[in-house]
């Protein structure tokens, strides 16, 4: 079962990013220099901050849902994230090196299976749990610190054909 893998838009955080470090404190937020690596992991690019790279922790509803199952919890994002667009099937480095929980949602948000998973067997977790028909959609979340990273959905377009040059 093909999937796709995709970040948070930027512009969801735009506004946040603009705020100096009083303004963002009084909306729940915290401005950090990321001082190793991993440890920062951005949603919007789905990459580790560098070690002395401004990053923002705000609140995030990723789970907005009028399900018993909605949900809100702290997300980095770097300062000089972009849009981050994946193939079909392609797992980031943010997430192979992390122990993961899935989480996979039917179609009224309730959860219909979980697992755990090593980030280097993703793809088999990820197949198995889209196999399910009843599943709408993944949610990935860092299994230790139990925050969201990211949103997985089946696949169903077919990859653009290669041009001939």
């Amino acid at each position: 079962m093909a999937f796709r893998i995709s970040g948070l838009q930027r512009r969801r955080f735009q506004e946040l990013l603009a705020l100096d470090d009083r303004a963002l404190a009084a909306r729940g937020g915290k401005r950090y220099i990321a001082d190793h690596k991993p440890g920062f992991p951005c949603r919007v690019s789905l990459r580790d901050a560098e070690i002395g790279e401004r990053v923002i922790l705000v609140p995030f509803r990723h789970q907005d849902s009028s399900s018993p199952y909605q949900a809100s919890g702290p997300v980095f994002v770097r300062e000089e994230a972009e849009d981050v667009t994946l193939s079909r099937d392609e797992v980031p480095e943010l997430l192979r090196t992390r122990l993961l929980s899935v989480r996979a949602d039917d179609a009224s948000h309730l959860m219909t299976e979980a697992d755990v998973v090593d980030g280097q067997d993703l793809e088999t977790a990820l197949t198995r749990v889209l196999a399910n028909e009843r599943v709408s959609y993944v949610h990935l979340h860092f299994a230790r610190p139990g925050c969201f990273a990211c949103r997985v959905d089946r696949d169903v377009w077919p990859e653009p054909m290669p041009q001939n040059t």
